[in-house]
């Protein structure tokens, strides 16, 4: 079965011709953050419950639209939600980015580090430590081993365990708002409430 996709300038000519449409961005908070369609919701894809993504919809019948940053995490949440059972759901081909650089229109905020930018210092950063640690003993080429037998499962797969693991660190959450405090009358001075 192959999915459905949608470019951004279809989905964008969607919205404008006044057809409700739902989108949800699977990118990490922080990528959310620095960058999103306006009217997409923001459900990271390592957070991703399709039951409840499904059951959270305004109307299950209306199509599924799912960003990410390039299409590669969009469309294995289209996947997930696939094998859940929830019908009708749409991949924005080439993702954010995509959508950016057609000069459709694009909340800014806080720059951040790409996900794929920081797997791509991790992975670097560890195989540099390991192969200059296998001066002192062989057996630290286990490291850039392990490694690059990540990078290729990854590559084969399309699912990247180091990107899942980052997307969790604390660096790609962003703190929660808390909500305003409930008005409250002062006992003094007791005309405020007359």
């Amino acid at each position: 079965m192959s999915l459905a996709t949608i470019s951004p300038r279809q989905l964008s000519d969607l919205v404008r011709s006044g057809t409700a449409v739902e989108l949800i961005d699977v990118r990490t908070p922080v990528e959310f953050r620095e960058v999103h369609v306006g009217f997409a919701r923001n459900l990271p894809l390592d957070q991703l419950d399709a039951s409840q993504a499904n059951a959270s919809r305004r109307d299950p019948a209306q199509p599924l639209y799912v960003i990410c940053r390039s299409g590669s995490r969009g469309r294995q949440a289209c996947e997930k939600l696939i094998a859940a059972g929830v019908t009708n759901v749409v991949n924005v081909e080439g993702g954010t980015m995509a959508w950016d650089q057609a000069g459709l229109p694009v909340v800014r905020g806080q720059k951040a580090i790409s996900l794929e930018r920081q797997v791509r210092i991790a992975a670097g950063l560890m195989v540099f430590a390991g192969s200059l640690l296998a001066i002192t003993n062989p057996w630290w080429l286990i490291v850039p081993a392990f490694i690059g037998a990540g990078l290729t499962f990854a590559g084969v797969t399309d699912t990247c365990g180091m990107g899942m693991l980052l997307a969790r660190m604390p660096w790609n959450q962003v703190p929660q708002t808390p909500a305003p405090p409930a008005a409250s009358c002062p006992t003094k001075p007791a005309s405020c409430c007359s």
